[in-house]
């Protein structure tokens, strides 16, 4: 069977995975762009951009684990687009034409309208299901391959109180938000189930991967 994967899924010191506030101006609320720095300064990312440059050390292998092998994606609402995306029949998602997910990507949400195909090979699909009727059908829609749970917080977290996350990547950056949406509420024991690894980068952030072990 696929594996369910999380890859670069950032958090404060404090476990929050967004801040507070947010909107269509504020896609992460007051944390602004302050959780990810250590991606957007990776060679990774440098040329998925078009530029030049970027730190190829630790940062930059993990983040390039994003892609190879994944044949669909799960993601909230709250990751699509802004609160009240639902209500703008033309609201696309943050990413232009040519979102970066180039499978099919199943977006869980109680406002469901019909599939919407963009470049590149990404077709969103609108889905009021439980976390493991959504995992049986991105399965389906992968072909083999395995899917990957895009977040945010919220829907990661309901993966795993479910225990149905396989390979899970989570990035602790060293600053404090106080506010906003914590990954790990309610999921006391977690450790359990996982073999737990870290790598600390010169960039400040610590990788924390989990690999299921229980089933």
């Amino acid at each position: 069977m696929s594996l369910a994967r999380v890859h670069n899924f950032s958090v404060s010191l404090d476990g929050f995975a967004t801040g507070e506030g947010l909107s269509r101006e504020a896609p992460f609320g007051h944390a602004g762009e302050r959780l990810h720095q250590w991606m957007f300064a990776t060679r990774w990312w440098h040329e998925r951009s078009g530029d030049a440059g970027g730190t190829s050390g630790a940062d930059d292998v993990f983040v390039r684990r994003f892609e190879p092998g994944i044949g669909a994606e799960i993601m909230g609402a709250g990751k699509y687009g802004y609160p009240g995306w639902h209500e703008d029949p033309e609201w696309k998602g943050w990413w232009g034409p040519n979102p970066p997910f180039h499978t099919p990507t199943f977006v869980l949400t109680r406002h469901t309208r019909p599939p919407l195909a963009m470049e590149g090979g990404t077709t969103f699909h609108f889905l009021d299901a439980s976390p493991a009727d959504a995992l049986k059908t991105a399965r389906e829609a992968a072909g083999g391959k395995d899917v990957r749970i895009g977040g945010g917080a919220t829907v990661i977290r309901e993966f795993l109180a479910a225990r149905l996350i396989d390979h899970l990547h989570v990035v602790v950056v060293p600053i404090v938000l106080g506010r906003g949406v914590r990954l790990w509420d309610g999921l006391e024991g977690l450790e359990r189930d996982y073999a737990v690894d870290t790598v600390t980068t010169s960039s400040g952030v610590t990788h924390l991967t989990f690999e299921r072990t229980a089933r």
